[in-house]
């Protein structure tokens, strides 16, 4: 497996590489994945762990906050292997391939994550800036608009852990 790892106010060490390496390669054995990227950074006194994985036009991602980095590796995984569950479960039950799974994967099923509210809205061109202001307005975290800077292209506004802004910008 092909793991990039990134480090922001740390240092990674030897140790810990291998040790995150020989826990992802368990995410390689319930899927056929070549690539990985590994985020680490140090906020205050707590390490973030953050774990990307492209699989098939998708992304598994697992984000941990703590005080201890090799903790953090084990529940990152955690939740890696539930995303990676319940995806193979899904693609089982629509049979849309995976034949190879066991058995046991049939035996948990869990109920499709369908929308229990469909909200339609309209919205005008605007600018980034613009879309700060009315997010922080309506007092959400997230901002759907299209962005007149952007080539009028749908954009995610959305407020981050850090009290910064990302913006989502489709690549079609």
């Amino acid at each position: 497996m092909n793991i990039t790892f990134k480090a922001r106010n740390m240092e990674i060490t030897s140790a810990l590489k291998e040790y995150t390496e020989k826990r992802l390669a368990k995410c390689k054995k319930l899927i056929k994945v070549d690539d990985a990227v590994v985020s680490m950074v140090m906020v205050k006194d707590r390490y973030r762990l953050e774990v990307t994985i492209p699989y098939n036009g998708m992304v598994i991602r697992g984000e941990v906050e703590g005080y201890d980095m090799y903790t953090n590796v084990d529940n990152v995984l955690d939740k890696l292997e539930k995303q990676i569950h319940k995806y193979r479960t899904r693609l089982i039950k629509k049979g849309r391939g995976l034949k190879e799974q066991s058995a046991d994967m049939l035996l948990d099923d869990p109920e499709e994550d369908l929308p229990v509210k469909v909200k339609h809205f309209t919205t005008k061109p605007m600018p980034v800036d613009e879309a700060i202001m009315q997010m922080n307005l309506l007092g959400h975290n997230f901002f759907v608009f299209i962005n007149s800077e952007g080539g009028n292209t749908v954009n995610v506004l959305y407020s981050r852990h850090d009290g910064e802004y990302g913006l989502l910008v489709p690549e079609v």
